[in-house]
């Protein structure tokens, strides 16, 4: 059956904000992609919170935060519970993106958007897939298969294509994808694909047009060479983990070459992840190029083990670096982070050079610096964490003491009740065990017990208080291999000598001590300082996306019969759009090109609707069952009084066919908004849907119609139908011949139809017929 495909736009259209859209089709919502901007604008969150309780997937495209940034927030603090897909290098790739954006934030400021533990939580949620893997999908899902096909820009960059079985309908998302083969990484697949359905893609680079590989390549290195013979050195803002193993691994085999003169030069990768980012490069050469995988078939060479390249994790670590030196910072955008100090104190000095590698979000520090590249003056915000002092320092110590002293007070109280609990069971022992046997006591008690006897009035006595210290017996653990063994019991502690340990406090390295700044307590501020920009600023692209002509032969190559244009700024979006309308490939093609809050209707059949239904319309249906779906005729009038009016579609008063789960499905949906404690958002939700009600007829006044026999039996199949159901079927001449008396062809409308005489075989063979069809 044709689907329902529907794409609202919450971010990420006719701009260049984050990509963020919901993908409907039929019952089953994804949310393609959910990234956030550098400085986390809420504006479109508050939109995409309002539906959070109606997606059912998220599909992740990239690791980066502008794919995938604000999944930490909408699962920590919004309540996002579906399942989540990416493929292996965007689960681990992408931890390492959102540590680092965290960390670099709360160094420098009160970060407290989301925290570490809602980025552990995210990914959790994640299914970790591998290209062309295959996911069948269940519940309101049934029938769609998603799968994670290559895309290039950045390892494990994903292109979904989603499909639903036994039908035609086939959608691609395909954005910031790159067709070229790079170092690391092969081109994406995207032009095997063939005519789709409907393709989703971006126009960002529709008018960009990209040198060669080879120029960028010897930019680089010739500002590189020429800022270190001037004894400068060279800040290279990159990414944490996606487009920085591009050009590490390039820089690394310039530092490896003896022509290059750079071998005297120090190199460095400085984020807070940046070994844990190496490890995994190493770990992931599957999922790399061709080149790659060969090398470490043939000679088990592995490219990002890394000779030159220091990592680094701290500026302290850094400081211990030898200048001159080019470092690779994280962010590229200079809005928090190593790349963002390194620029503070290194943009003054003419020798230095800052490279900046990709475009980012307008409004950044580094966007700005490309966009205007004659102003050698900017004014910026200088945060920066500080240690407490004075009063401060007090009276944070004194709310720390007050906190202290309250957790332990709990901590006493639970330990006293849970005491109490197992004294109470251990009494109870006793007495079951006293009165199984008189001869043998389970527990010898030393302290004295009163005469229970004896009683000197009629009120109850309180309990002496036994002439004993205090003892409480401390109880073994035990687990199933026995007791739990504590091991710092065993643990020999080798004390230095004296002289020694001083030796030792005296050569505490830097770094050490930066650390140990960490456990004391301390505050953000800030000030507006202008910088003279003296340094030699760059734009380099090392994007690695495709550029507008690449663009444009691979949309008219996979020929979509529907596309969406999204992700660009009006130009590029325009410009594409009319290519697409002027090609002669695409003529037949429907182009849309939505703007945020945008509702596209993709629907590919035009005459399906969506509609409400009441109680009593739904419980008078008929259903007749095709293949995998029920289907029943209706007759009736819409509603449009509480509906508002839809630019994507005209609903009409006309006769529809409607699947039976769809209908279970808006009948589950009407009783659920009649409940009294329906939640506000959700409420709201439904009103915003633009979905009318059908109305049922009355029976004096329904017009009747002809039978639809739906379905399209092959006269194969029903030859082995015929042949199980114990009746002798053969061809002869393109007709199927049953029992020699009734014959079946298809005609040149391509209908069945059934000849023979009225004998009893007409009759069974006909009925046979029949129950190949879903008759409304």
């Amino acid at each position: 059956m044709t689907s329902i495909v529907k794409l609202q736009v919450f971010s990420g259209a006719y701009d260049e904000s984050p990509p963020c859209y919901l993908l409907q089709v039929d019952e089953f919502r994804f949310l393609l992609d959910c990234g956030w901007n550098e400085d986390f604008n809420m504006t479109y969150i508050r939109e995409l919170k309002r539906h959070a309780h109606l997606i059912d997937a998220v599909l992740l495209t990239y690791p980066d935060h502008n794919h995938l940034g604000a999944l930490p927030y909408m699962v920590g603090k919004c309540g996002l519970t579906c399942p989540v897909f990416a493929t292996i290098p965007v689960y681990k790739m992408g931890q390492m993106f959102m540590y680092d954006l965290y960390q670099s934030r709360h160094n420098n400021e009160e970060f407290n958007i989301f925290t570490l533990d809602d980025i552990d939580a995210a990914f959790d949620k994640i299914t970790q897939l591998k290209y062309s893997q295959t996911v069948n999908l269940k519940g309101k899902g049934q029938g769609l298969q998603i799968t994670p096909l290559p895309a290039g820009h950045m390892i494990g960059g994903t292109i979904w294509k989603i499909v639903k079985d036994g039908d035609e309908e086939e959608i691609v998302y395909a954005v910031d994808y790159n067709h070229k083969k790079e170092r690391h990484l092969n081109g994406c697949v995207l032009e095997s694909i063939n005519r789709p359905s409907l393709l989703i893609t971006d126009s960002l680079n529709s008018t960009y047009t990209q040198s060669r590989r080879r120029l960028r390549d010897e930019q680089l290195m010739t500002t590189i060479l020429s800022t270190m013979r001037n004894n400068g050195n060279v800040l290279v803002a990159v990414d944490t983990s996606g487009r920085v193993l591009e050009l590490a691994q390039l820089l690394d085999q310039m530092w490896r070459s003896p022509d290059s003169g750079l071998s005297t030069y120090s190199l460095a990768l400085l984020n807070n992840v940046s070994f844990n980012v190496v490890e995994f490069a190493k770990s992931q050469v599957e999922w790399m190029s061709d080149k790659i995988m060969r090398a470490f078939e043939d000679h088990r060479n592995n490219p990002f083990h890394f000779k030159h390249l220091k990592l680094c994790h701290n500026l302290a670590e850094l400081s211990k670096v030898m200048e001159p030196k080019v470092v690779l910072a994280s962010m590229p955008d200079l809005q928090c982070g190593f790349a963002r100090d390194l620029f503070m104190g290194w943009c003054g000095n003419a020798k230095n050079s800052i490279i900046l590698t990709c475009r980012t979000s307008i409004g950044t520090l580094a966007r700005w610096l490309i966009d205007h590249p004659k102003d050698k003056t900017v004014t910026v915000e200088m945060r920066r964490r500080v240690k407490l002092e004075g009063s401060e320092l007090e009276e944070y110590l004194k709310k720390k003491q007050e906190k202290e002293a309250e957790e332990r007070l709990k901590t006493e109280q639970a330990k006293r009740e849970a005491e109490d609990m197992e004294s109470s069971d251990d009494s109870d022992l006793d007495m079951e065990v006293e009165g199984s046997s008189n001869v043998t006591k389970a527990k010898h008690d030393l302290m004295m017990k009163s005469d229970r006897n004896s009683r000197s009035g009629f009120f109850k006595q309180a309990k002496k208080a036994y002439p004993m210290f205090p003892f409480y017996e401390e109880r073994l653990k035990w687990d199933e291999c026995g007791e739990i063994i504590r091991t710092e019991d065993y643990m020999i502690l080798d004390l230095p000598p004296a002289d020694e340990e001083v030796t030792q406090e005296k050569s505490v390295p830097e770094d050490e001590a930066m650390q140990d700044m960490s456990e004391v307590p301390t505050k953000c501020v800030s000030s507006t300082i202008t910088l003279e920009i003296h340094a030699n600023v760059k734009y380099i692209d090392f994007e690695g996306r495709s550029d507008g002509e690449s663009i444009r032969k691979i949309i008219t190559q996979i020929k979509p019969r529907q596309l969406i244009l999204i992700h660009g700024r009006p130009d590029p979006t325009e410009s594409l759009e009319e290519f697409c309308l002027s090609s002669g490939c695409l003529s037949q093609t429907r182009i849309f090109a939505p703007h945020v809050g945008d509702i596209v209707d993709a629907t590919r059949e035009s005459h399906i609707y969506q509609v409400k239904l009441k109680d009593y319309v739904v419980s008078a249906l008929t259903f007749s069952r095709a293949r995998d779906a029920e289907l029943a005729w209706i007759e009736g009038q819409l509603d449009l009084k509480e509906a508002k009016t839809d630019t994507s579609a005209r609903y009409e008063p006309e006769e529809t066919e409607v699947a039976a789960e769809e209908l279970e499905k808006k009948k589950l949906m009407d009783l659920f908004k009649r409940e009294d404690n329906v939640d506000a958002e959700k409420e709201e939700e439904e009103a915003h849907v633009h979905v009318p009600t059908l109305e049922a007829l009355p029976s004096n006044k329904q017009p009747g119609h002809t039978p639809v026999f739906i379905n399209e039996p092959k006269l194969s199949d029903l030859k082995m139908f015929f042949l199980q159901a114990g009746i002798q079927a053969e061809f002869t001449a393109g007709v199927l011949i049953c029992n020699n008396k009734v014959a079946i062809r298809k005609n040149e409308a391509g209908k069945l139809q059934v000849e023979g005489a009225l004998c009893p075989d007409y009759f069974v063979i006909r009925d046979l017929v029949y129950q190949q069809y879903a008759i409304v």
